[in-house]
């Protein structure tokens, strides 16, 4: 069952949320973070199959994008990318309030698995999967995108956002429409080695330097956006964390192409989806090995 609704966050900005709910009691909760530009619509097959399987599953949007626009004008409208990860800490303190005693995972697609970097309670959560996400330091892109990006970022966004006020992404068929906060800081970000840690500066590094959660990245080998090495990077960032990499390749489940956004197509149903339970257990099990190994004190 599919119910939607809207959460307020920073003083009354409403979210744009749905909760897919599991026939009988759930056995933990996932909070779905998207891709830069991508709605949660585009979730929703995945989402109602995790259900499926016992899991009580949330979906959003960024404020600014999707359903969480309303109809207010992307001229002048005031978000940037740590404002999205307050989105996404808003989502899982709801999820984990509901469920406090059950386990919460994050599947992160894209930016979504690098915005739990900048989580201000990271202890909420017992593991990421990130699907298809890098660092997105330019240099680190796929060849064939790495070959125009940088007129992308030195040219086209500069001058599309000033003239427009924010970033028409959707008439220029690039990534989708986007705040100007959100674009140009993510532009610092993909221009500089060390990504997001690098353009912001120490208190970036230590908010990802809290992260103690596992992380098991999920890197496709025919991503036309993402390399190993920008996934190799942004599991980097995740310093303090258990961490592993996992290669996926379309002969690996009898597929022409995966690429980008194909984990989460209906045709991947019977073959990418269950490996999905699969890494949770990965994570179930190393959580515990985690919490098996912090001594107990008494007082």
């Amino acid at each position: 069952m599919q119910t939607q609704q809207q959460l307020p966050v920073d003083g009354g900005m409403p979210l744009a949320v749905r909760r897919y709910e599991p026939a009988g009691a759930p056995r933990a909760s996932i909070v779905i973070g998207g891709a830069m530009g991508v709605r949660q619509s585009f979730y929703e097959p995945f989402a109602h199959w995790l259900a499926e399987q016992d899991l009580r599953v949330w979906t959003f949007d960024y404020r600014g994008s999707g359903d969480s626009r309303g109809d207010a004008p992307l001229r002048g409208f005031k978000a940037d990318l740590f404002d999205w990860a307050r989105d996404y800490e808003a989502v899982i303190d709801v999820a984990k309030a509901e469920l406090p005693d059950d386990p919460l995972y994050l599947l992160g697609h894209s930016l979504g698995a690098q915005l739990p970097g900048f989580l201000q309670r990271p202890e909420q959560v017992d593991g990421l999967v990130s699907i298809a996400a890098g660092s997105g330091y330019w240099r680190e892109n796929a060849p064939k995108l790495r070959r125009s990006i940088l007129y992308f970022w030195f040219v086209l966004v500069p001058l599309v956002t000033r003239l427009w006020g924010y970033f028409p992404g959707r008439k220029l068929k690039k990534v989708g429409n986007l705040p100007r906060g959100v674009i140009l800081q993510w532009r610092r970000w993909c221009l500089n080695p060390r990504y997001s840690v690098g353009a912001e500066g120490e208190l970036a590094l230590q908010s990802y330097g809290r992260v103690r959660f596992p992380v098991l990245a999920l890197s496709i080998t025919d991503d036309e956006l993402m390399t190993l090495a920008g996934t190799e990077s942004l599991v980097s960032l995740y310093a303090g964390a258990p961490s592993a990499v996992e290669r996926i390749a379309p002969a690996d489940v009898q597929a022409r192409r995966i690429g980008h956004f194909g984990f989460f197509r209906e045709q991947f149903s019977q073959s990418l989806w269950p490996s999905t339970v699969d890494k949770l257990h990965w994570l179930a099990a190393l959580t515990a090995v985690q919490h098996a190994n912090v001594p107990h004190t008494t007082a």
